[in-house]
């Protein structure tokens, strides 16, 4: 039994020690889609006390995100495995670029949820400013 517990132990410890490099791309997107989550709820109960209606937390929005959050970081970590496995002669950073994409999409979010929430021309403004920067990066204006 000893010696099982000792393989899996250092099995665990391997597998940490692969990932560790990744543990600040990991936190920064557990932070983004966290605000973004937050400030989508309180955006949500903010338009429902406008237009009068009852609100109340729905729990498979909170089951999405976590699904969400699951689904990025483990992108993330296949893309890490790439980088540093497959792909290591190449110094691609895909799980960089992931988590900038990531985190670009969870900030445009945040963006349009606090716009919603605040209504201030600030937030209204970025929103624009973002929306014509992608369009013209991506070549669509």
């Amino acid at each position: 039994m000893e010696a099982l517990f000792r393989f899996v132990s250092g099995v665990a410890a391997g597998i940490a020690a692969l990932f560790a490099p990744i543990g600040p791309l990991a936190a920064t997107t557990v932070v983004f889609i966290g605000v973004d989550f937050l400030s989508g709820v309180a955006a949500d109960r903010a338009a429902a006390l406008r237009e009068g209606r009852a609100w109340y937390f729905e729990s498979c929005k909170a089951w999405r995100t976590v699904l969400k959050l699951a689904l990025a970081l483990t992108a993330i970590s296949m893309a890490w495995l790439i980088d540093s496995c497959v792909l290591d002669f190449m110094r691609l950073n895909l799980a960089r670029l992931l988590t900038g994409f990531t985190c670009g999409v969870e900030l445009w979010s945040f963006l349009e949820n606090a716009a919603q929430l605040s209504d201030a021309p600030l937030f209204r403004w970025l929103r624009r400013y973002v929306h014509r920067r992608i369009r013209k990066e991506a070549g669509d204006e």
